[in-house]
Order: structure tokens, then sequence, then C-alpha cells
């Protein structure tokens, strides 16, 4: 494959955790010498700094304590708000008397600085300009019951801003489900582990942004405690892309083959093979039934379009390519099953979407390599697991880990906070919006994975810039003309813009 001396994996992100090893987090952290209490200070600061960057002009604020660690982060944070002039409500769904521990001494710092606390009651009228969520924190596992089902449901009825502390609460730490409800927070303070639930699934929605803080714990609390997954940044798109030699020519840069348009399917096809070329690619063919050819070319020319009516007109294209892009527009008659297997016979590296991957898992089981990518929406995932989509989404992390189990190579599970499963563990993008929604989404993705596996990055290195950059270019594209009405094909020029660096006009050196 061309460039194969690329590097075989992009650098490691942002560490994320389960909720029990954040709790391990926090043993270790307290065990190095800062005392629990100081810690819950430090937690309540933290998040009280936050409040006053995002909402300097409040002066009224209600906050809502659980019992535990998370209700005595709101009582320390009450106490805070109080002693700078602020109207506080400090509200309880536990009595003091049911608090220990360093929760019930939080509690007592608050009485003791004067600040009323108001037992929750059915219709109580929240009265604070801003919101405090300090209800249940990471241990909750099971559907919210009672008091606090009825405190959340009265704290997204207000329409004002919430500030979650640590998590919102009603959100699975460790999958980003919604346990029956909870609290749409406008953004979210997380300290000592970031967790892995407060960014796919639902939780992307109910977050706001997440802001984590370590609270100066040792870094040796971290030592031997294996992340969960890493949180994908921006950064990693020009480290896994250093600038082309000077004298590379379209062989170096990779052929990507796109198997796809099924007759009356051709536009997701066309919109793998455009995104494949402009991502990089030194070369891209596309095999679509013969009545898209004449689209292809006057939509794009470079793209060199091969009309076959089944896989004998394929001949030695699979072979010449060093990666199949084989789904988009697929179908899942005779024409893309004689596709499929065709790609699957031909021993190259592959992308696998759509159709293809409904085929895989109605007509190929059992089939398991190395060197593909699976990139299923939650609804493909479910049918290769057997399961429904809701089930999927129910633990997303699970799921992606479950497919890379079965199928092996590396799995994009797209969605809100896309994640991907490879031999180095899961990985999450944060990045992206409600604009991608739309048809052809999954086909850019895909083209851009063939481009980049073209290009010589290693499955995985592949699949997490992919997923980087599909969702930058569409919030590029949603920041240039807003998310309603984003195209699939709004994607390519900013993705190009993506993995190319941003210098000036006679740098040449420098474009990739």
């Amino acid at each position: 494959m061309a460039g194969s001396s690329q590097s075989t994996r992009v650098a490691p992100g942002r560490a994320l955790y389960r909720a029990d090893q954040v709790r391990e987090l926090d043993r270790r952290t307290i065990a190095a010498g800062i005392e629990g209490f100081a810690l819950m200070q430090r937690a309540a600061a933290s998040a009280w700094r936050e409040l006053r960057r995002a909402w300097p002009e409040a002066r009224r604020l209600s906050v809502l304590c659980g019992a535990g660690n998370n209700g005595g982060d709101g009582h320390v944070l009450a106490a805070l708000a109080a002693a700078e002039g602020l109207e506080v409500q400090r509200v309880a769904l536990k009595p003091v008397e049911a608090l220990s521990g360093d929760a019930r001494r939080a509690a007592d710092m608050a009485t003791a600085a004067g600040v009323e606390l108001v037992p929750w009651r059915s219709g109580l009228a929240l009265t604070g300009e801003v919101l405090v969520d300090a209800l249940l924190g990471t241990g909750l596992s099971g559907d919210v019951r009672g008091d606090f089902r009825e405190a959340i449901a009265a704290i997204n009825a207000c329409g004002r801003p919430v500030l979650a502390i640590d998590i919102p609460s009603g959100v699975h730490a460790d999958t980003g489900a919604e346990l029956g409800v909870a609290v749409r927070a406008a953004r979210t303070v997380t300290f000592i582990g970031d967790k892995l639930g407060l960014h796919t699934g639902r939780a992307p929605a109910l977050t706001g942004p997440v802001v984590f803080r370590d609270l100066d714990a040792p870094e040796a609390a971290t030592a031997g405690v294996a992340p969960a997954a890493e949180l994908l940044h921006r950064s990693m798109i020009a480290a896994a892309l250093p600038p082309r030699p000077r004298d590379a020519h379209k062989g170096d840069a990779g052929h990507a083959l796109v198997l796809g348009g099924a007759p009356g399917f051709g536009g997701a096809a066309l919109l793998a093979a455009e995104h494949c070329a402009r991502l990089g690619a030194g070369k891209v063919s596309l095999a679509t039934a013969p009545e898209h050819v004449t689209a292809s070319l006057v939509r794009r020319p470079e793209v060199m379009v091969h009309g076959v009516r089944g896989a004998a007109d394929l001949g030695e294209l699979p072979a010449q390519a060093d990666v199949l892009v084989v789904g988009p527009g697929l179908g899942q008659g005779s024409w893309g099953q004689a596709m499929l297997q065709a790609a699957l016979e031909a021993g190259r590296p592959l992308v696998i979407d759509a159709d293809g991957l409904n085929l895989l898992a109605a007509r190929f089981a059992g089939e398991r390599r190395d060197d593909w990518l699976l990139t299923p929406h939650p609804g493909e995932a479910g049918r290769l697991l057997g399961i429904g989509a809701a089930e999927v989404e129910a633990d997303r992390p699970a799921a992606a880990a479950e497919l890379r189990r079965r199928y092996g190579g590396v799995v994009v599970l797209k969605g809100a906070g896309s994640l991907v499963a490879g031999p180095s563990g899961l990985a999450v993008c944060p990045y992206g919006n409600p604009g991608m929604a739309s048809g052809g989404m999954g086909d850019a993705l895909s083209g851009i994975l063939g481009a980049l596996r073209a290009q010589g990055l290693a499955p995985e290195a592949a699949a997490r810039v992919g997923v980087l950059v599909h969702a930058l270019a569409a919030d590029g594209a949603a920041a240039a003309a807003g998310e309603r009405g984003l195209l699939a094909g709004d994607l390519a020029s900013c993705a190009r813009i993506l993995v190319n660096p941003t210098m000036g006009e006679d740098d040449a050196a420098a474009t990739r």
C-alpha cells in the first residue's frame, strides 16, 4: 500500500474513564494526602468559577443537592455563592440528618454560612436565574425514580440554564444513556477523571460543553489505571498526515476503488468517490452500474469510472487497488451481493459501509478480518450483532467492542460521539453536529476513510483521523451556513482544508 512508512496510530488523546475507575482515582488522590473534604472544596470552587465565567450577571441561584459527594459539592458551592453576595436557594433532596461523611460536613458548612436549606417538595418553585444540578453523581445505574425524577422534571421545565456538577443527573457515566429522565444542562464541569459516558450516546445532547478539571490530583493517581477510552482531538489530524515529499507522484498516494451504485442508486457511490479524491488518494476508481457512468463523468471527471453489470466486468480492477470501499448505494440484490463477494475475495484492505454491512450480516456471516474498517450506524450495528438499534444505543461502548470482537479489524460506530474500536482500544470523537443527520453523510465518511487507507494510514489511524475529519468538516460547513440544510456534498471542500495546513501561500512545502 502507498505510504506504508506512515505512523500506524495517532497520538493518544485525553483519557476517559468508567465510573468505577474514577472512584479508584478519587481513592488514590485521597491516599496521596489530599483530604476528601478538601477535594470536595476544590471541586465546588472549580464549578463555581465556571458558573461565574458562563453567567457573570446572575444574582440568584438554585442549587439542588442530593446525597453523597455530588450533593456535597452542591452544598459547598451554595456557601461560596452566598459568600459573594448571591441570593441562594439551597434545595435538599435528602434531609441533612440522612447525610454522612464529607457530604454531611459540606451541608453543615453551608448552614453555618447562613444559607437556608429548603426541603424538596412537589411543586416547589425554583427561583434561580441559573440552576446547579448536584443531585445524582456517577454511581447511578438504574432509572431515576421518586423525588429525584420529579426534581429533574422541574429543572428541565423551568427553561433556565443549568450547570451540572460532574455529570448531568440521570446520565449513565459509562454509556451515555439517559436513565429514564436526565437533566438538560447548559454546561457540565467534571472532575479527577473525565467520564466516557459524557461524550457519546444521549449525553452530548444533555451535557452542553464539558469542562474537565483534574483538581491538581497527583499524576501517580492514574498510574496503572488503563483508560476506558481516549477523547480524540483535532490536532491528531496534522500529526498523522505529515507533508508530502516535493517529488511525490500519484502512485505514492495510493489507488482507491469504490464499489457501489447499484442500478437506481448511483448518488451514494458518487459521493464516496468524490470524497475519496478530495482527501488525497492519488487515483480513485469507481465501479458502478452502467447507467451511472455519465453522471460520474459530469460530476467528477477525475474519478476513473467503470460501468459494470456484474462481478465478471470488474476484471483485474480490485487487484490493482490499494483499498476497496464497498457499500455506498450497493443495494442488497444480486448486483450488490456480487460486488461484495468480489471484494471479499480480492484480498485487499476494505472499508465496508451501508448495504455492504447489511449483506455482511445477512449473507456473509462468520467473516472476520484484520484489515477492514466497518462503519455501522446503530441500526446496522444491531443487525451485525443480532439485536435492536435501541439496545446498541443503550450501551454504545459495549456494542462497539463486541462488534470488533466478532468481526475483527476496526469498527466505527457512528452517531453522537462516534466511537472507534481498534487494537489500541476505544476512542471517542467529540465533534460533529445535528446537521449531519441527512442522507449521504455515511457515504462521505466511507470515501474519506478509503482515501486515508490508500495513502498508507493503518486501519486504526485511518479510522480515528477519518472520523475527526468528517465531523470537523461538518462543523466547518455548519459554521459557514448553518446546520439545517447541510448536505453531504458540502463536506468535501471543508475536509480538504482540514488535511492541509493553513499557512502562507508561499509556503508550498507545508502543503499535504
